[in-house]
């Protein structure tokens, strides 16, 4: 019962993201085409949201619901692990038509093709846990 507030807000926004057509196949096929602004739009609205938030917390030393203060480490040095990372994230979501949180939306739309889009993604998360040691941190 104390997980209910989660599952309401997951529902919610599901809700949103599947209204804003963030979940359509299309949408995304259009935005790696360049031919729309749509999913750009989106995308940047949640960076902003995503980095004003970080700055209030950081700026106001904002503390978590149990009290305790919330602590945002920094990056370490070096991109070429967020280039790898982003081009194969990226290539991944332009072949399927989905990145891992539409994914569990999509199957609750009832499109269960999108259940072999999970496995793989899992398979996937699985076998960087594999190589984690072995690959450019």
């Amino acid at each position: 019962m104390k997980f209910l507030k989660y599952i309401i807000v997951g529902f919610i926004f599901g809700i949103v993201l599947t209204k804003s057509e963030a979940v359509s196949w299309y949408r995304i096929y259009e935005m790696f085409h360049f031919q729309s602004f749509h999913m750009y739009g989106i995308i940047g609205v949640a960076v902003l949201t995503g980095t004003i938030g970080i700055q209030i917390i950081k700026r106001f030393q904002v503390k978590d619901i149990k009290g305790n203060p919330i602590v945002i480490a920094d990056k370490e040095p070096g991109s070429a692990r967020y280039w790898i990372g982003g081009l194969l994230f990226g290539l991944g979501w332009a072949l399927v038509g989905a990145c891992p949180g539409p994914i569990f939306i999509l199957l609750g739309a009832g499109i269960f093709p999108v259940f072999f889009i999970l496995i793989g993604a899992l398979l996937g998360t699985f076998l960087y846990g594999v190589l984690k040691n072995k690959l450019p941190h």
